[in-house]
């Protein structure tokens, strides 16, 4: 897990605006969203992981133990029920509310990338090693 402490920011992102579209997020907070370079960092303490976001327009942050459902509110203001696994550099975060998103985080050594699907919408985040 030599991804772990490390902290990537968005690079690129494709149909962002739809899937927040679909997932019922207002025009002035989608319109915040597609303007900021979040930063992300994945740290693990014991057996609880914490996946930080760190923006201009909002910040937040999950702990988590693999495997096993907790509450998030999501940077929107959703409240979901979700569950994260990790296989090897892969991380899979399925959040449950009105829709299901899954979105998946694969790490490399230069880069993390979160693909993101809500109904037929797929997006696509490039993060960037900083």
């Amino acid at each position: 897990m030599d991804f772990l402490g490390k902290k990537y920011k968005l690079a690129s992102s494709e149909h962002f605006d739809e899937m927040m579209k679909a997932l019922g997020v207002g025009l002035v907070t989608r319109k915040m969203g597609a303007q900021v370079s979040p930063v992300v960092e994945l740290n693990k303490d014991g057996d609880t992981f914490s996946l930080k976001t760190t923006s201009t327009f909002k910040s937040s942050e999950v702990k988590f133990k693999l495997g096993e459902e907790f509450d998030e509110e999501t940077p929107d203001g959703r409240k979901v029920k979700s569950v994260i696994t990790l296989d090897g550099n892969k991380m899979t975060h399925v959040q449950k509310g009105d829709k299901v998103t899954d979105i998946v985080r694969e790490f490399g050594p230069t880069e993390m990338k979160a693909i993101m699907k809500v109904d037929d919408i797929v997006c696509t985040r490039v993060y960037k090693l900083q």
